[in-house]
């Protein structure tokens, strides 16, 4: 099983096949694939960029208006970057996605898993979207929307080029899958 960076599922393909008996071929295992680091490089930034001065504008206001003694409670947001900073970096993680034959998979979710299984042939629009931050940072975002609502997914913080492969390939398997619909 060969780990790909900041995916702590590693990438499982080879393994199913290999312990096939001989004369069956076995259903390959979907490659997974996960989200750049700089993503979560722009999660962490953002958080710093909120609570840290929302920290300071605490201190000032309490201890101005309040005394003193208040302004401690200007530590409540530093608290929480320091509880939130780790739990990005697992958040970002628990991102993966695989590509199979006939449809998407998409994985999240640290606590509570999410996987959601979106088949090529009832995908109606994937659109490719980048923010000025995510641009700023090479990144761009995947969202594929269906029929059912509940069933639209996402998959954020993708290379920009890799976004686009995968809108153009997801397109095209749509359009040959529900050519027969």
């Amino acid at each position: 099983m060969t780990q790909q960076p900041g995916d702590r599922y590693g990438t499982e393909g080879s393994a199913a096949a290999a312990d096939a008996p001989p004369g069956e071929t076995a259903s390959p295992e979907p490659v997974w694939r996960s989200l750049p680091r700089s993503m979560l490089t722009l999660r962490r930034l953002l958080l710093v960029v909120w609570m840290v001065p929302l920290a300071v504008a605490a201190g000032l206001l309490l201890g101005l208006l309040a005394g003193p003694a208040w302004a401690a409670f200007a530590a409540l947001p530093l608290a929480l970057l320091l509880w939130g900073w780790p739990l990005l970096g697992r958040n970002w993680r628990s991102w993966r996605y695989a590509e199979r034959a006939d449809d998407l998979l998409i994985q999240r979710g640290v606590l509570w898993r999410e996987e959601t299984i979106v088949p090529y042939g009832r995908m109606q629009l994937v659109e490719v979207e980048s923010g000025p931050l995510q641009r700023k940072f090479g990144l761009a975002s995947l969202q594929l929307h269906t029929a059912a609502a509940a069933t639209d997914a996402t998959i954020p913080g993708l290379d920009p080029r890799e976004a686009e492969r995968l809108r153009d390939r997801l397109t095209e398997l749509g359009e040959a899958r529900s050519a027969g619909l």
